[in-house]
């Protein structure tokens, strides 16, 4: 295969970025810590003060507020347990050298090498330091959950965040109702934990609304999170196809396979054993330019990428 040495002037080589130990125990047992901390608020609120509405006719408040726990419990859980787009690594016949290039609405992306998974990866992909991977169309790491957010888990994650919201706000004013209709009555333990439960969840609403407003503005304009996020030429985004169509294809379209499913379609058989389809074609020539499509997928014209559309470094 023709590197780019052939065809320009010498480039030196990256070093591949030092290993870098990660507290994983901690971080699993802080997204564990979190679950058990709405599950333990929410058994104080639902045991004390929504038990005392309920039993003098409040039925409504009990109703609403057990549905958004579900809703939220559940958009969690998933979210703890969610692939948010890992794409497998590479093999080592690519090299870091060879240059790739994808076309996305009339606009030339090339493709960047990662050193730790061994491949070019496709436009919006980064390496997670954290979970040591790469993931397709990365927003950030979610600490709170110990996940990556990313292609395949974005609605997961925009549901918690509404979710939480909704029920922050619900179990507020909740607490907030049965403080005024009890205030002929002596301070009880229900009072206590009618407060104790109303003050986290008035700390927690004000920064989730902050952060569900952020992430609304980043989907209408499809734009990403991500500090290192790609700088579009006079502030052009080419992923940007409308505000109805970017909520459309984050939260309604179809997200394809998985690409660790798919992993076996860039193969093929030669005899008894599996073997990789390398890639022919030299850098810099027409074919890089407009490169050919991988093996189990059908050709995409120019300014058709879609995220959740095609195999990795098939550019």
């Amino acid at each position: 295969m023709m590197l780019l040495t052939d065809a320009m002037p010498q480039v030196k080589q990256p070093y591949p970025l030092p290993p870098v130990r990660r507290p994983w125990v901690l971080l699993s047992l802080f997204a564990a810590f979190n679950v058990v901390l709405l599950v333990f608020f929410s058994g104080l609120f639902f045991a004390f003060p929504c038990r005392w509405l309920a039993q003098n006719g409040e039925w409504v408040f009990p109703a609403i507020t057990g549905l958004l726990f579900a809703l939220t419990f559940f958009s969690l859980v998933s979210l703890n347990f969610s692939d948010p787009g890992i794409l497998h690594q590479g093999s080592a016949e690519q090299g870091p050298l060879t240059v790739h290039v994808v076309w996305v609405n009339h606009g030339a992306f090339r493709l960047q090498w990662c050193p730790k998974c061994c491949f070019h990866r496709p436009p919006r992909t980064c390496h997670c330091p954290w979970c040591n991977i790469c993931v397709e169309d990365f927003d950030h790491h979610c600490k709170w959950v110990n996940n990556c957010i990313g292609h395949r888990n974005f609605r997961f994650f925009m549901l918690l965040v509404l979710s939480l919201c909704l029920y922050s706000g619900a179990l507020l004013v909740t607490c907030l109702i049965f403080l005024v209709r009890t205030t002929h009555l002596p301070f009880s333990t229900d009072k206590a934990i009618a407060i104790v439960v109303a003050v986290p969840a008035a700390g927690f609403l004000v920064p989730l609304s902050i952060l569900l407003l952020t992430q609304a503005v980043s989907v209408s304009s499809a734009d990403r999170t991500y500090k290192v996020k790609c700088r579009h030429l006079h502030g052009y985004n080419p992923f940007d196809q409308g505000c109805a169509s970017n909520w459309y294809l984050t939260l309604c379209a179809p997200l394809g396979p998985k690409y660790m499913a798919e992993a076996v379609q860039l193969q093929r058989v030669v005899g008894p054993d599996w073997t990789s389809v390398p890639n022919l074609h030299p850098p810099m020539s027409p074919s890089a330019l407009n490169p050919p499509a991988c093996p189990g997928s059908q050709p995409q014209p120019p300014g058709t990428y879609k995220p959740g559309k095609g195999p990795p470094g098939c550019g």
